[in-house]
């Protein structure tokens, strides 16, 4: 896809923030991140199973030059699934582009489709831990490579009972990842989403840092509670979505707020409808809130 073709939208974007544009100062957009997650449809890769093809599929290589065009954001969110390869060269042709944008790569979130809901890394057999952690690890070298300050590794479910599993394998990755000068993330994602305390004791005792999601909690209350925990604990990166009709974006703003989250706010709009202007949305949240 040619530069050219990702400035049409620019100008409209640029209106578009209206009053707001006048707030989108450089302090604003060093804490504003997009996520290719929120164009997931766009890829064949993560594409919904009864989703229609897109007319203009996106490619990963051309996601640092349109969010900058698009948006005027310049740190991003890579899910792993997006990369087509982690061989070196296919790493140096994805830096380039980072260079020629301007941008900088934030976090890789780690989805891997067999350890989605499975036990993983929180398994009690050893033998199984120690494959989803391989799985997880293999992907560090290339993070490093392209300069990620952190990945997301996901815990797999949980058992409550003993979380001594679960503890002892992000202990193995975030020693891992300090060799490369990472660190492990870990989301309110799936299942886990419902054991925010559970989640946070994991973290404490392992040297993980957390990825508050304003969504993903299971109703109100638990999302209230776990963003109160989780965010003193956030390192790097958060995702902040709209969803008016399940929770109130300015009331996770202000948690995030009230905890002195120092990191950047990935915009990671999902759904139907036009991926580009569910993101345009999500922005505009987000310069009114910072």
């Amino acid at each position: 896809m040619r530069r050219r073709e990702f400035l049409v939208g620019t100008a409209r974007v640029g209106a578009g923030l209206g009053a707001a544009r006048g707030a989108f100062g450089q302090a604003t957009r060093e804490r504003i991140c997009v996520s290719t997650w929120s164009f997931h449809n766009l890829f064949a890769a993560t594409r919904d199973e009864h989703a229609p093809a897109p007319d203009k599929p996106l490619d990963v290589m051309d996601f640092p030059e349109m969010v900058a065009d698009r948006y005027h954001v310049h740190n991003l969110e890579v899910v792993s699934p997006h990369f087509a390869s982690r061989e070196p060269a296919y790493l140096r042709d994805f830096q380039a582009r980072l260079e020629r944008a301007h941008s900088r790569l934030i976090n890789i979130p780690l989805d891997f489709d067999e350890l989605w809901e499975k036990p993983a890394l929180s398994a009690t057999n050893e033998k199984e831990r120690q494959r989803a952690i391989a799985m997880y690890a293999e992907w560090f070298d290339a993070a490093h490579t392209l300069g990620a300050r952190s990945v997301r590794c996901d815990p797999g479910l949980i058992n409550l009972a003993d979380l001594a599993p679960t503890i002892d394998s992000y202990q193995t990755l975030v020693a891992r990842a300090q060799a490369k000068d990472l660190r492990v993330i870990v989301e309110n994602h799936g299942s886990a989403a419902a054991h925010p305390e559970q989640l946070v004791k994991v973290l404490k005792a392992s040297g993980a840092g957390a990825l508050p999601d304003f969504g993903n909690f299971p109703d109100e209350a638990t999302r209230t509670r776990g963003l109160r925990l989780l965010f003193p604990l956030a390192v790097t990166v958060c995702h902040a979505k709209l969803n008016p009709e399940r929770f109130d974006f300015a009331a996770c703003m202000r948690i995030a707020k009230a905890a002195q989250y120092r990191g950047v706010y990935s915009i990671e709009a999902g759904g139907g409808g036009d991926p580009y202007a569910a993101v345009e949305k999500v922005l505009h949240a987000l310069v009114e809130n910072l």
